[in-house]
């Protein structure tokens, strides 16, 4: 039975026409029409002028040459070796020229080999116009020409044509060789056409039937690669393992599909075993294994790969330099990725923005900027991803000014419409509190791809706009683009903030029919996004269902569980991660220690900490001791908590003060937060929640005037409040309302009702918990008593 790819082939074959021999095909004369209106890509050289080329093809340029047979064999030798390689356009133009004069060309005494000979030349100098002319009036064609417009098609990115070309071929009869598949295959995977990438699998299997033909690796290298590149890993495997000698480019295509598809243990796995088989990686391998290390954050198979690269010889290998760079910098290890840098003779732009960025994801935002004006003192020019790659820390140095300049620079240099520039300016602004910009960079963005419309999304999630971001990201639709894992993982945090429990299970429905619910972030935040909602039992579902598990992933079902009491499930949890040989890091022990403060587990808490530091080999940081204190606060050991707090080997921040300082209010500690209190005015805290707390106390215990001191001292200093703010959904649109204080008095009068109805029922406010935003005096609302 004749497979599907030779009936499409047939189908292109009527409509291209094959006609006599030097005639011109409509097909072909479409091709030409088509790239003469998009003129051959800038790296080539200028074209030659028409009175140039005209010179070139006059009989007078060509030496008088005789004519016998014998010194016609030796010319046809002659010239087939200078075409193999000529030096340049102009040599080859006279050796077309020569092929002309001498009749090589021309129906009568034709020479398939040297015409196509001359289209490769073509093609290789990248004039696939110049190489299509000549095709077209061959009179024999060979698979060597068809192979090279193949090969043209490919270079200038025109894989489409690429297919119907191939279509064509086998419409004419002619049997594709071991060189030709490999270009389709090329083309299929640039398409992503998983579809016609099985048709030709299905083609080249029905050809070796038929004609008895052995299977070519080369081949089968190329058909692995297209199958792994476009998401198929079984069909990848499956003809892989059918390979009984597999060479290094066979590992290569399976291993760089894996790291593609984010599998990065299968591509680990996969590595170690090519290796146990005896064989070598090369630089490529090298460079495209260890980004894989860095996304498992795996700093024990790190070390082991740069030191497996060092005894192959690459570590002076550029791309393999960079690639050990980033996966330092992914596992944490920015100073071993320094080191690196240090003693390199040579980087590029990659190396330095490297590590910029490395800086930059690691929180290390002083030395990124530090790192981005060594690299202007070393006269290294500011691209396009450097520019993308400084602004986010610009952003969070809040370096508003600098920000702007580098927007003029990307002005001056034409990179404003490069969506990854875009992208960085939109966020710049936004986390700046300068959203009207971040719209202006947004609205002037004429290409506006799915990462433009995530990055304004999280833009307005930031500023606090959040009906706004759910409108945004309902308008995504309307512009015929689709949501990618980045889109639902910017949104589902959205839904947690303001409790939309129906619409994060409408995301969770589309992520699930959309294929995007397989990617380890989205079942993260789709986790996260159920435990904050208050449906534990559903997170706990997404987490048995996820293939991939990572830290996050863990940390996030440990936090859950811990926020909601469930001790011994956080350490069933902790267990289980260890099982699946994944490292805590500090984000776990913060998880951790919360659980065990919640839970009430001192003693638990105390050999997290030791565990953490000795086992773990990881500091205390600041966050840690917060809940060390918030542990020991709940628990009502107030005195060791201070005591904790004096050895700090850095001064405590409010956080940590302000953990003790809510536990002196639930304990009654007045003691304790007099001390507290000039602790917290030598900080010069610019929220009024810690005074606020800290009048609460001292009302409580009946100290008005303290109380009504450190009131005062928020008015005299100015402190702002968070406004508190409510949302309604109605139908399908969700609707903010802040407190402002141009609402106080509604707020007032309804306060008041409230008050009188209480009185009405029989209950008595507490006096602690006053506030003289309320127009009322303390003592009056004591008498709101039940009598």
């Amino acid at each position: 039975m004749l497979p599907v790819i030779a009936k499409e082939s047939t189908r292109v074959h009527k409509l291209a026409l094959h006609l006599p021999t030097g005639s011109s095909s409509p097909f072909i004369a479409r091709l030409l029409s088509t790239l003469s209106s998009n003129p051959n890509p800038s790296k080539n050289p200028p074209r030659t002028s028409t009175a140039e080329a005209n010179k070139t093809f006059l009989p007078t340029n060509v030496p008088s040459l005789p004519q016998s047979f014998a010194r016609q064999t030796l010319l046809h030798s002659s010239l087939s070796s200078q075409l193999k390689s000529p030096p340049n356009l102009s040599e080859a133009k006279r050796l077309h020229a020569i092929l002309i004069v001498n009749g090589f060309l021309n129906s009568v005494y034709a020479d398939k080999f040297l015409g196509s000979q001359l289209v490769t030349v073509y093609v290789t100098f990248g004039f696939l116009q110049d190489a299509l002319v000549v095709f077209d009036k061959l009179p024999q064609r060979t698979n060597l020409a068809w192979n090279a417009i193949l090969r043209g098609f490919l270079d200038v990115g025109r894989f489409s044509r690429a297919i119907q070309f191939f279509h064509l071929m086998v419409s004419q009869g002619l049997i594709p060789d071991n060189f030709t598949y490999p270009l389709v295959f090329k083309a299929c995977t640039e398409l992503n056409d998983l579809e016609e990438g099985k048709k030709l699998r299905d083609f080249i299997l029905w050809n070796e039937s038929q004609y008895d033909m052995k299977h070519n690796v080369y081949v089968e290298c190329a058909m692995i690669d297209m199958f792994a590149k476009c998401g198929s890993l079984s069909e990848a495997r499956k003809i892989f393992e059918g390979i009984r000698e597999k060479d290094l480019a066979c590992w290569s295509a399976l291993i760089c599909g894996n790291v593609q598809s984010g599998e990065w243990l299968e591509a680990l796995s996969l590595f170690k075993r090519m290796v146990l088989d005896g064989l070598r990686p090369d630089s490529i391998i090298m460079a495209t294994i260890l980004p894989a290390c860095g996304r498992l954050e795996d700093m024990e198979m790190g070390p082991t790969l740069h030191g497996c690269a060092i005894r192959c010889g690459f570590n002076s290998d550029l791309y393999v330099s960079n690639a050990l760079m980033d996966m330092y910098c992914k596992c944490s290890a920015t100073h071993f990725a320094y080191s690196l840098f240090s003693n390199m003779d040579n980087k590029d732009a990659v190396s330095w923005s490297t590590l910029i960025a490395g800086y930059s994801q690691n929180c290390q935002y002083l030395e990124s900027l530090q790192l981005y004006l060594m690299m202007n003192d070393a006269e290294i020019r500011t691209n396009a991803v450097i520019a993308a790659t400084v602004l986010p820390v610009l952003s969070k140095l809040k370096l508003l000014k600098h920000g702007k300049e580098m927007h003029g620079y990307i002005l001056k240099q034409g990179f404003e419409s490069d969506v990854v520039v875009g992208a960085a300016l939109i966020e710049f602004y936004a986390n700046c509190k300068s959203m009207i910009k971040a719209e202006h960079v947004f609205r002037l963005m004429s290409d506006r791809d799915i990462t433009l419309w995530n990055s304004i999304v999280v833009g307005y999630s930031l500023n606090g706009k959040i009906d706004i971001a759910f409108q945004i990201f309902q308008r995504i639709w309307d512009f015929n683009l689709k949501p990618n894992s980045i889109t639902l993982v910017s949104i589902l945090p959205i839904c947690s903030k303001i409790g939309a429990l129906r619409y994060g299970k409408e995301i969770h429905a589309f992520a699930t029919r959309s294929g995007l619910g397989t990617a380890v972030s989205v079942g993260n935040a789709l986790i996260d996004m159920y435990c904050k909602c208050g449906s534990l039992e559903l997170a706990v579902r997404v987490f048995n269902q996820v293939k991939e598990r990572n830290i996050v992933t863990y940390n996030t079902i440990i936090s859950a569980h811990g926020i909601y009491g469930l001790g011994e499930h956080v350490f069933q949890f902790f267990e289980e991660m260890k099982e699946a040989r994944i490292k805590p890091n500090k984000v776990t022990f913060i998880a951790l220690l919360t659980a065990c403060s919640h839970c009430g587990l001192v003693d638990r808490g105390w050999s997290m900490c030791h565990a953490m530091v000795y086992d773990y080999n990881l500091p205390l940081d600041m966050e840690h001791y917060s809940c060390i204190v918030d542990l020991l606060g709940r628990a009502g050991h107030l005195d060791d908590a201070n005591d904790l707090i004096k050895k700090m080997p850095v001064e405590p921040d409010m956080n940590i003060l302000g953990s003790l300082l809510g536990a002196c209010r639930v304990h009654n500690r007045v003691d304790l937060a007099e001390c507290l209190e000039k602790h917290i005015l030598e900080k010069n805290q610019k929220d009024s929640g810690h005074y606020a707390l800290l009048s609460n106390i001292y009302s409580s215990t009946g100290r008005w005037k303290d109380a009504l001191k450190v009131r005062t001292m928020i008015k005299e200093k100015r402190l702002p409040k968070r406004p508190g703010s409510s949302w309604i959904e109605v139908g399908s649109r969700m609707y903010m309302f802040h407190a402002t204080q141009s609402e106080l008095g509604k707020i007032q009068d309804i306060l008041e009702k409230l008050l009188l109805g209480m009185r009405n029922e029989g209950y008595m406010p507490d006096p602690s918990f006053s506030s003289d935003d309320l127009q009322y005096d303390v003592n009056d609302l004591t008498n709101f008593d039940a009598s």
